[in-house]
């Protein structure tokens, strides 16, 4: 069996929201610090095709949540060489508004969902509030459009996206949360999202409160373990530590992306 070609892979910051830490723990948390959060979309490069993991959201979505936007994802993704109109598939790992906005700027790109995550997004759930409400329903009906234009890619539980590319289904934070395995010049790195927010949700067994199945968050930590390569090789959801962890691509994107395909500068 011919070797695996590694891929580039690439965290982009495009958001930010101050928050304390008992916003990010089931429970709350007894020091109550500040804690922010960083929103990031993650790009894969191949040698002859690159790959989105999920689209962020826009500048209105961004000041009806209270968010600060930083700048559109497709800035960062540009600055990177990537053009957006080459690419062809885009990696959703959940439906919330700030993993699946800005459909329109992959107009001709297939999707690739959990068959649960549509199901779970457009179900009887969604009449809770504390479920649905981090679902934009215009984010929702993109994606059922995109469906019936033929755009659209169900995985049920595992699926193969390319050689060295695949999707696991973890569930937990909602019903269809999927992580992404990629093959790297340092071994299999898995994109998390929101599986853990932050290195302290799955380092120290603590879940982030918006969830829909604790034991499945829970089960998901270790699935995350034996997926990766190890601890350093799982890359959080929105943790503003993964900006300090990782290198910039190049000067002039410090703050703004860094490799996940190589060894972290910092433990």
């Amino acid at each position: 069996m011919a070797a695996l070609a590694p891929y580039d892979v690439y965290a982009v910051r495009y958001a930010h929201h101050d928050r304390l830490a008992s916003e990010n723990f089931l429970g709350g948390d007894p020091h109550n610090a500040p804690m922010p959060i960083d929103y990031f979309v993650w790009a894969i490069v191949g040698p002859d095709r690159c790959y989105v993991v999920d689209t962020g959201f826009d500048a209105a979505t961004g000041k009806k949540r209270g968010r600060e936007v930083l700048r559109c994802p497709s800035e960062g993704l540009a600055a990177l060489g990537i053009d957006l109109g080459q690419v062809r598939d885009v990696i959703i790992t959940h439906m919330h508004y700030d993993h699946c906005g800005n459909h329109h700027l992959f107009p001709d790109a297939t999707f690739h969902l959990q068959d649960l995550e549509i199901a779970y997004a457009t179900s009887r759930h969604m009449c809770h509030a504390p479920l649905g409400q981090a679902y934009e329903a215009e984010d929702v009906c993109a994606i059922v459009r995109r469906l019936f234009n033929g755009r659209v890619q169900f995985h049920d539980r595992t699926g193969e996206i390319a050689e060295g590319l695949t999707v696991h289904h973890i569930g937990g934070h909602t019903m269809g949360l999927q992580v992404v395995r990629v093959w790297t010049r340092r071994g299999w790195v898995v994109l998390a999202s929101d599986a853990s927010h932050f290195y302290a949700n799955m380092e120290q067994v603590r879940p982030f409160p918006i969830l829909y199945n604790l034991g499945d968050m829970l089960e998901g930590y270790r699935t995350l373990q034996k997926l990766a390569g190890s601890k350093k090789h799982i890359v959080p959801g929105h943790d503003p530590l993964v900006l300090k962890r990782y290198p910039a691509p190049k000067k002039g994107l410090e703050g703004i992306a860094v490799r996940l395909d190589v060894e972290p500068i910092l433990d």
